[in-house]
């Protein structure tokens, strides 16, 4: 009874959450919601027996890509308002569409039949000497080598594209160049002035640099 209970459990908080992700009003909110919905699916991993899945769910999706969106929503500082403001005009529309998908799942699963040479997928046992994480590490590094290695292939092109595309060497006034730091003279940067009583530092003229040679300073 306790498995049972668990799983109704989780299943329950992981469809709350993932109903608050759509709803929420506040796009933090809607980012938290998201964790919570991981970290309930990785428990039901757990609960299934892949608990490597449930590693990966947690470590990568919840550690990686949902703390990702919480920095990026917090530090772009969008104006969600503005992007709501032709929400009613377009909401006959998204109804409709909505309303039309409904009514296209609920004729299939009316009509939905087994075939009759059909049969459930069952899973083979597994031994007892052998971990759910060995058995899954030993197929995808024998049968399925070549299509691991091209999978992080694959992903290594996009990163170094991604690189590529947004690296922007830039060209400007502010550059520093040691040679004329070290070459100039205290004339140059030094003004001896008198001041005499009553007299402000604002009615003083300093003494003219180019501005070519103050950027480069």
């Amino acid at each position: 009874m306790i498995p049972d209970i668990a799983f109704y459990v989780f299943a329950g908080i992981l469809l709350a959450s993932a109903c608050m992700v759509i709803t929420a009003r506040n796009p933090v909110h809607s980012v938290l919601f998201l964790i919570l919905a991981f970290i309930n699916a990785a428990a039901l991993f757990v609960l299934a027996g892949a608990e490597f899945l449930a590693m990966v769910l947690v470590v990568v999706y919840v550690g990686a890509v949902a703390v990702l969106f919480l920095f990026v929503v917090m530090m772009l500082d969008v104006d969600f308002a503005a992007l709501r403001e032709g929400f009613q005009r377009y909401a006959p529309l998204g109804l409709t569409i909505g309303f039309i998908l409904m009514v296209e799942i609920g004729l299939t699963a009316i009509d939905w039949k087994i075939a009759p040479g059909a049969r459930l997928a069952g899973l083979a046992p597994m031994p007892a000497d052998i971990s759910n994480t060995t058995a899954l590490g030993d197929l995808i590094y024998t049968s399925y080598m070549f299509v691991f290695e091209l999978t992080a292939l694959l992903l290594l092109v996009a990163m170094v594209g991604a690189i590529v595309l947004t690296h922007n060497d830039r060209h400007g006034p502010r550059r520093q160049n040691i040679h004329i730091q070290h070459d100039r003279r205290i004339d140059e940067t030094l003004t001896m002035v008198t001041m005499k009583l009553g007299e402000g530092s604002h009615q003083i003229t300093p003494h003219a640099v180019p501005d070519r040679e103050i950027a480069q300073r």
